[in-house]
Protein backbone atom coordinates (compact mmCIF):
# COMPACT_ATOMS: atom_id res chain seq x y z
CA UNK A 1 0.00 0.00 0.00
CA UNK A 2 1.53 3.32 -1.09
CA UNK A 3 1.85 6.22 1.32
CA UNK A 4 -0.65 8.42 -0.54
CA UNK A 5 -3.35 5.74 -0.34
CA UNK A 6 -2.69 5.11 3.37
CA UNK A 7 -2.85 8.83 4.09
CA UNK A 8 -6.12 9.10 2.15
CA UNK A 9 -7.69 6.23 4.12
CA UNK A 10 -6.60 7.61 7.50
CA UNK A 11 -7.86 11.07 6.56
CA UNK A 12 -11.31 9.73 5.64
CA UNK A 13 -11.47 7.65 8.83
CA UNK A 14 -10.63 10.72 10.90
CA UNK A 15 -13.31 12.77 9.12
CA UNK A 16 -15.87 10.04 9.80
CA UNK A 17 -15.06 10.07 13.53
CA UNK A 18 -15.32 13.88 13.65
CA UNK A 19 -18.72 13.79 11.93
CA UNK A 20 -20.05 11.15 14.33
CA UNK A 21 -18.88 13.14 17.36
CA UNK A 22 -20.58 16.21 15.89
CA UNK A 23 -23.79 14.25 15.45
CA UNK A 24 -23.76 13.11 19.08
CA UNK A 25 -23.28 16.73 20.21
CA UNK A 26 -26.15 18.02 18.06
CA UNK A 27 -28.48 15.22 19.22
CA UNK A 28 -27.59 15.80 22.87
CA UNK A 29 -28.17 19.57 22.62
CA UNK A 30 -31.46 19.26 20.72
CA UNK A 31 -32.86 16.74 23.20
CA UNK A 32 -31.86 18.79 26.23
CA UNK A 33 -33.25 22.10 24.94
CA UNK A 34 -36.65 20.52 24.25
CA UNK A 35 -39.28 21.53 26.81
CA UNK A 36 -40.55 19.10 29.40
CA UNK A 37 -39.05 16.78 31.99
CA UNK A 38 -38.20 13.35 30.53
CA UNK A 39 -38.67 11.68 33.91
CA UNK A 40 -42.15 13.17 34.27
CA UNK A 41 -42.94 11.90 30.76
CA UNK A 42 -41.55 8.46 31.59
CA UNK A 43 -43.60 8.27 34.79
CA UNK A 44 -46.65 9.61 32.91
CA UNK A 45 -47.00 12.27 35.63
CA UNK A 46 -48.20 9.65 38.15
CA UNK A 47 -45.26 10.03 40.56
CA UNK A 48 -44.85 12.74 43.16
CA UNK A 49 -42.08 15.33 43.06
CA UNK A 50 -39.81 13.41 45.47
CA UNK A 51 -39.97 10.25 43.39
CA UNK A 52 -39.27 12.18 40.18
CA UNK A 53 -36.28 13.88 41.80
CA UNK A 54 -34.91 10.54 43.03
CA UNK A 55 -35.18 9.02 39.55
CA UNK A 56 -33.49 12.07 38.01
CA UNK A 57 -30.62 11.59 40.42
CA UNK A 58 -30.33 7.89 39.58
CA UNK A 59 -30.33 8.61 35.82
CA UNK A 60 -27.68 11.31 36.18
CA UNK A 61 -29.97 14.05 34.88
CA UNK A 62 -28.93 16.37 37.72
CA UNK A 63 -25.26 16.19 36.71
CA UNK A 64 -23.70 19.12 34.82
CA UNK A 65 -24.39 19.03 31.10
CA UNK A 66 -20.75 18.42 30.15
CA UNK A 67 -20.71 15.35 32.43
CA UNK A 68 -23.96 14.09 30.90
CA UNK A 69 -22.59 14.61 27.40
CA UNK A 70 -19.33 12.81 28.13
CA UNK A 71 -21.25 9.84 29.52
CA UNK A 72 -23.59 9.92 26.53
CA UNK A 73 -20.63 10.08 24.10
CA UNK A 74 -18.88 7.08 25.67
CA UNK A 75 -22.06 5.04 25.72
CA UNK A 76 -22.90 5.96 22.13
CA UNK A 77 -19.61 4.70 20.75
CA UNK A 78 -20.11 1.45 22.65
CA UNK A 79 -23.65 1.09 21.30
CA UNK A 80 -25.32 1.52 24.69
CA UNK A 81 -28.23 3.97 24.47
CA UNK A 82 -29.99 2.81 27.63
CA UNK A 83 -33.52 1.47 27.86
CA UNK A 84 -36.69 2.77 26.28
CA UNK A 85 -38.83 4.72 28.73
CA UNK A 86 -42.05 3.10 27.52
CA UNK A 87 -41.12 -0.28 26.00
CA UNK A 88 -38.74 -1.06 28.91
CA UNK A 89 -36.33 -2.76 26.49
CA UNK A 90 -32.72 -1.94 25.59
CA UNK A 91 -32.61 0.57 22.74
CA UNK A 92 -29.87 -1.54 21.14
CA UNK A 93 -32.32 -4.45 20.79
CA UNK A 94 -35.04 -2.19 19.41
CA UNK A 95 -32.61 -0.76 16.85
CA UNK A 96 -31.51 -4.21 15.73
CA UNK A 97 -35.11 -5.34 15.30
CA UNK A 98 -36.13 -2.15 13.50
CA UNK A 99 -33.12 -2.17 11.20
CA UNK A 100 -33.85 -5.77 10.18
CA UNK A 101 -37.32 -4.72 9.03
CA UNK A 102 -36.14 -1.51 7.36
CA UNK A 103 -33.31 -3.41 5.68
CA UNK A 104 -35.73 -5.91 4.16
CA UNK A 105 -37.81 -3.04 2.78
CA UNK A 106 -34.66 -1.36 1.49
CA UNK A 107 -33.78 -4.49 -0.49
CA UNK A 108 -37.23 -4.43 -2.12
CA UNK A 109 -36.91 -0.74 -2.89
CA UNK A 110 -33.46 -1.25 -4.35
CA UNK A 111 -34.57 -4.13 -6.57
CA UNK A 112 -37.60 -2.17 -7.79
CA UNK A 113 -35.55 0.95 -8.48
CA UNK A 114 -32.85 -0.91 -10.40
CA UNK A 115 -35.23 -3.05 -12.48
CA UNK A 116 -37.70 -0.30 -13.38
CA UNK A 117 -35.25 2.61 -13.59
CA UNK A 118 -32.64 0.92 -15.78
CA UNK A 119 -35.25 -0.63 -18.07
CA UNK A 120 -37.03 2.71 -18.52
CA UNK A 121 -33.73 4.50 -19.15
CA UNK A 122 -32.57 2.01 -21.79
CA UNK A 123 -35.92 2.07 -23.60
CA UNK A 124 -35.98 5.88 -23.55
CA UNK A 125 -32.48 6.01 -25.04
CA UNK A 126 -33.22 3.41 -27.73
CA UNK A 127 -36.46 5.15 -28.75
CA UNK A 128 -35.09 8.67 -28.39
CA UNK A 129 -37.48 11.37 -29.62
CA UNK A 130 -40.37 8.94 -30.11
CA UNK A 131 -43.59 8.53 -28.20
CA UNK A 132 -42.09 5.89 -25.89
CA UNK A 133 -39.27 8.25 -24.93
CA UNK A 134 -41.64 11.13 -24.20
CA UNK A 135 -43.94 8.89 -22.17
CA UNK A 136 -41.07 7.49 -20.08
CA UNK A 137 -39.70 10.97 -19.41
CA UNK A 138 -43.18 12.14 -18.37
CA UNK A 139 -43.53 9.22 -15.96
CA UNK A 140 -40.05 9.81 -14.54
CA UNK A 141 -40.77 13.51 -14.04
CA UNK A 142 -43.98 12.67 -12.16
CA UNK A 143 -42.13 10.03 -10.15
CA UNK A 144 -39.56 12.57 -9.00
CA UNK A 145 -42.23 15.17 -8.18
CA UNK A 146 -44.67 13.03 -6.17
CA UNK A 147 -43.93 12.80 -2.42
CA UNK A 148 -43.43 9.23 -1.24
CA UNK A 149 -45.99 9.45 1.59
CA UNK A 150 -48.66 10.82 -0.80
CA UNK A 151 -47.96 8.08 -3.32
CA UNK A 152 -48.14 5.52 -0.51
CA UNK A 153 -51.64 6.69 0.45
CA UNK A 154 -52.82 6.60 -3.18
CA UNK A 155 -51.45 3.08 -3.62
CA UNK A 156 -53.25 1.98 -0.45
CA UNK A 157 -56.54 3.40 -1.72
CA UNK A 158 -56.26 1.90 -5.21
CA UNK A 159 -54.70 -1.53 -4.63
CA UNK A 160 -55.72 -2.10 -1.02
CA UNK A 161 -59.20 -0.65 -0.55
CA UNK A 162 -60.65 -0.51 -4.06
CA UNK A 163 -59.09 -3.49 -5.87
CA UNK A 164 -58.33 -5.42 -2.66
CA UNK A 165 -55.35 -7.23 -4.20
CA UNK A 166 -52.55 -6.08 -1.88
CA UNK A 167 -52.30 -5.57 1.91
CA UNK A 168 -52.10 -1.98 3.11
CA UNK A 169 -50.23 -2.51 6.38
CA UNK A 170 -47.70 -4.75 8.06
CA UNK A 171 -45.26 -7.22 6.53
CA UNK A 172 -46.99 -10.56 7.03
CA UNK A 173 -46.52 -11.83 3.47
CA UNK A 174 -44.45 -11.25 0.35
CA UNK A 175 -47.26 -9.17 -1.17
CA UNK A 176 -46.98 -6.73 1.73
CA UNK A 177 -43.56 -5.59 0.45
CA UNK A 178 -44.90 -4.50 -2.93
CA UNK A 179 -46.68 -1.25 -2.05
CA UNK A 180 -43.96 0.11 0.30
CA UNK A 181 -41.27 -0.77 -2.25
CA UNK A 182 -43.13 1.02 -5.05
CA UNK A 183 -44.07 4.03 -2.93
CA UNK A 184 -40.52 4.59 -1.71
CA UNK A 185 -38.73 3.35 -4.82
CA UNK A 186 -40.61 5.36 -7.45
CA UNK A 187 -38.57 8.52 -6.95
CA UNK A 188 -35.30 6.58 -7.15
CA UNK A 189 -36.45 4.61 -10.20
CA UNK A 190 -37.36 7.88 -11.91
CA UNK A 191 -33.97 9.43 -11.13
CA UNK A 192 -32.20 6.27 -12.27
CA UNK A 193 -34.20 6.24 -15.52
CA UNK A 194 -33.09 9.77 -16.41
CA UNK A 195 -29.50 9.02 -15.47
CA UNK A 196 -29.50 5.79 -17.50
CA UNK A 197 -31.01 7.53 -20.52
CA UNK A 198 -28.39 10.27 -20.48
CA UNK A 199 -25.47 7.86 -20.24
CA UNK A 200 -26.93 5.46 -22.77
CA UNK A 201 -27.39 8.26 -25.32
CA UNK A 202 -23.75 9.20 -24.86
CA UNK A 203 -22.62 5.56 -25.19
CA UNK A 204 -24.73 4.88 -28.28
CA UNK A 205 -22.93 7.69 -30.11
CA UNK A 206 -19.45 6.31 -29.43
CA UNK A 207 -17.21 4.82 -32.11
CA UNK A 208 -17.14 1.35 -30.56
CA UNK A 209 -20.93 1.10 -30.93
CA UNK A 210 -20.74 2.05 -34.60
CA UNK A 211 -17.96 -0.48 -35.05
CA UNK A 212 -20.05 -3.21 -33.44
CA UNK A 213 -22.95 -2.42 -35.75
CA UNK A 214 -20.71 -2.40 -38.81
CA UNK A 215 -19.50 -5.90 -37.87
CA UNK A 216 -23.07 -7.17 -37.97
CA UNK A 217 -23.84 -7.33 -34.25
CA UNK A 218 -27.53 -7.48 -33.40
CA UNK A 219 -29.21 -4.42 -31.94
CA UNK A 220 -29.85 -6.15 -28.62
CA UNK A 221 -26.17 -7.08 -28.29
CA UNK A 222 -25.14 -3.54 -29.23
CA UNK A 223 -27.42 -1.97 -26.62
CA UNK A 224 -26.87 -4.42 -23.75
CA UNK A 225 -23.32 -5.65 -24.22
CA UNK A 226 -21.53 -2.70 -25.78
CA UNK A 227 -23.46 0.45 -24.83
CA UNK A 228 -24.89 -0.37 -21.41
CA UNK A 229 -21.73 -1.98 -20.09
CA UNK A 230 -19.83 1.26 -20.63
CA UNK A 231 -22.71 3.46 -19.46
CA UNK A 232 -23.06 1.53 -16.21
CA UNK A 233 -20.16 3.17 -14.32
CA UNK A 234 -22.03 6.40 -13.38
CA UNK A 235 -25.10 4.27 -12.65
CA UNK A 236 -23.14 2.19 -10.16
CA UNK A 237 -21.99 5.42 -8.54
CA UNK A 238 -25.61 6.46 -8.07
CA UNK A 239 -26.56 3.05 -6.66
CA UNK A 240 -23.77 3.39 -4.10
CA UNK A 241 -25.49 6.42 -2.59
CA UNK A 242 -29.02 5.09 -2.98
CA UNK A 243 -29.14 3.07 0.24
CA UNK A 244 -28.57 6.20 2.31
CA UNK A 245 -31.57 7.91 0.74
CA UNK A 246 -33.72 4.82 1.21
CA UNK A 247 -33.03 4.77 4.96
CA UNK A 248 -33.89 8.44 5.25
CA UNK A 249 -37.09 8.11 3.22
CA UNK A 250 -38.35 5.07 5.10
CA UNK A 251 -39.56 7.12 8.07
CA UNK A 252 -42.80 8.41 6.53
CA UNK A 253 -43.51 5.32 4.42
CA UNK A 254 -43.21 2.99 7.41
CA UNK A 255 -45.59 5.24 9.33
CA UNK A 256 -48.17 5.18 6.50
CA UNK A 257 -48.02 1.39 6.14
CA UNK A 258 -47.83 0.74 9.93
CA UNK A 259 -44.53 -1.10 9.57
CA UNK A 260 -42.49 -1.49 12.74
CA UNK A 261 -39.15 -0.57 11.24
CA UNK A 262 -36.50 1.94 12.14
CA UNK A 263 -38.49 4.88 10.80
CA UNK A 264 -41.63 3.96 12.72
CA UNK A 265 -39.53 3.47 15.87
CA UNK A 266 -38.11 6.98 15.51
CA UNK A 267 -41.51 8.58 14.88
CA UNK A 268 -43.04 6.83 17.90
CA UNK A 269 -40.08 7.90 20.02
CA UNK A 270 -40.54 11.52 18.99
CA UNK A 271 -44.29 11.45 19.64
CA UNK A 272 -43.79 9.96 23.13
CA UNK A 273 -40.57 11.91 23.81
CA UNK A 274 -38.76 8.65 24.45
CA UNK A 275 -35.31 10.25 24.64
CA UNK A 276 -33.16 7.08 24.57
CA UNK A 277 -35.00 5.89 21.45
CA UNK A 278 -34.69 9.28 19.74
CA UNK A 279 -30.99 9.47 20.49
CA UNK A 280 -30.33 5.88 19.49
CA UNK A 281 -32.25 6.08 16.19
CA UNK A 282 -30.71 9.39 15.17
CA UNK A 283 -27.16 8.33 15.89
CA UNK A 284 -27.69 4.89 14.37
CA UNK A 285 -29.01 6.34 11.10
CA UNK A 286 -26.24 8.95 11.03
CA UNK A 287 -23.64 6.23 11.61
CA UNK A 288 -25.01 4.21 8.68
CA UNK A 289 -24.87 7.33 6.47
CA UNK A 290 -21.30 8.09 7.50
CA UNK A 291 -20.22 4.46 7.07
CA UNK A 292 -21.69 4.27 3.57
CA UNK A 293 -20.05 7.55 2.58
CA UNK A 294 -16.78 6.26 3.97
CA UNK A 295 -16.99 2.98 2.05
CA UNK A 296 -17.90 4.78 -1.19
CA UNK A 297 -15.02 7.24 -0.82
CA UNK A 298 -12.54 4.48 -0.02
CA UNK A 299 -13.67 2.38 -2.98
CA UNK A 300 -13.38 5.40 -5.29
CA UNK A 301 -9.94 6.15 -3.92
CA UNK A 302 -8.82 2.57 -4.50
CA UNK A 303 -10.18 2.50 -8.03
CA UNK A 304 -9.19 5.95 -9.25
CA UNK A 305 -5.87 7.48 -8.08
CA UNK A 306 -7.02 10.88 -9.38
CA UNK A 307 -9.52 11.10 -6.51
CA UNK A 308 -6.74 10.59 -3.98
CA UNK A 309 -4.70 13.29 -5.67
CA UNK A 310 -7.68 15.66 -5.67
CA UNK A 311 -8.28 15.06 -1.96
CA UNK A 312 -4.65 15.81 -1.20
CA UNK A 313 -4.66 19.00 -3.26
Amino acid sequence: MDFLLLKFILNRLWQAVVVLVGVTLIVFVMVNVAPGDPVAVMMEKKADAATIERIRQQMGLNDPLYVQYWTFLKNSFSGDFGNSYFQKLPVRALLARGFAVTGSIAVGVLLFSIAVGILMGILAAVFRGRSADRLIMLVSTLGMALPSFWLAIILQLVFGLWLKVLPISGLKSFKAYILPSVALGMIYAASLARLTRTNMLDALNQDYVRTARSKGAGETAVVVVHAFRNAAIPILTYLGTLMKSILGGSVLVETVFAINGLGRLLVDGIMKRDIPVIQGCTIYIAAVFVLMNLVIDLVYGLIDPRIRAAKES
